[in-house]
């Protein structure tokens, strides 16, 4: 009896884990001030929010990270209706992430070579929290970041894996 309780504590606490982060996902943030806007490319609304966040006056540059190589600063602006002088003083477009961990390692690199203190993470509400944690790991400790979670109705399968990769990643910060 007792090995049987042993083998259900785990079970049961990652079934409540699942619980919780299929529940109770991040919210998008309240429009406040940062020194720069940070988008992962991946599912829709991501682009969107970061750019009316950008127009209005929320921060005063903007990174798209984990742009695919072939696209060309014009097919951007015509796809998201980026007004010119917009794209032209304020968006980067990244080519260098394929992944979330890419996104951080190409987000810490820009945020470094400007001197930025302070960031909106604008991503899917599903991928928020692995984000942020991959985002946290290769940032200073004197960079604040504000998350802005892009609201989305995620399938089950969508939540399941993402909650598998965000207990993986917590496990390798924890041991690394």
């Amino acid at each position: 009896m007792t090995f049987r309780r042993i083998l259900a504590l785990p079970l049961i606490a990652w079934a409540l884990g699942f619980i919780w982060f299929a529940v109770a996902l991040p919210q998008p943030a309240p429009q406040s001030r940062t020194d720069a806007i940070v988008v992962p490319t991946g599912s829709g609304g991501r682009i969107e929010r970061g750019l009316e966040m950008l127009q209005a006056g929320a921060a005063q540059q903007m990174l798209v990270t984990g742009v695919d190589a072939s696209v060309r600063p014009g097919e951007f602006v015509a796809e998201f209706a980026v007004p010119q002088r917009v794209m032209d003083c304020c968006v980067t477009l990244g080519f260098s992430a394929l992944d979330t961990r890419g996104n951080a390692r190409e987000t810490a690199q820009w945020l470094d070579e400007r001197d930025y203190t302070s960031l909106r993470l604008v991503t899917a509400d599903w991928h928020m929290r692995r984000a942020a944690a991959e985002l946290q790991d290769q940032l200073p400790d004197n960079i604040s970041v504000l998350r802005d979670a892009v609201r989305s109705q995620p399938s089950l399968g969508t939540l399941f894996v993402e909650y598998h990769k965000l207990i993986a990643v917590k496990t390798l910060q924890a041991l690394g």
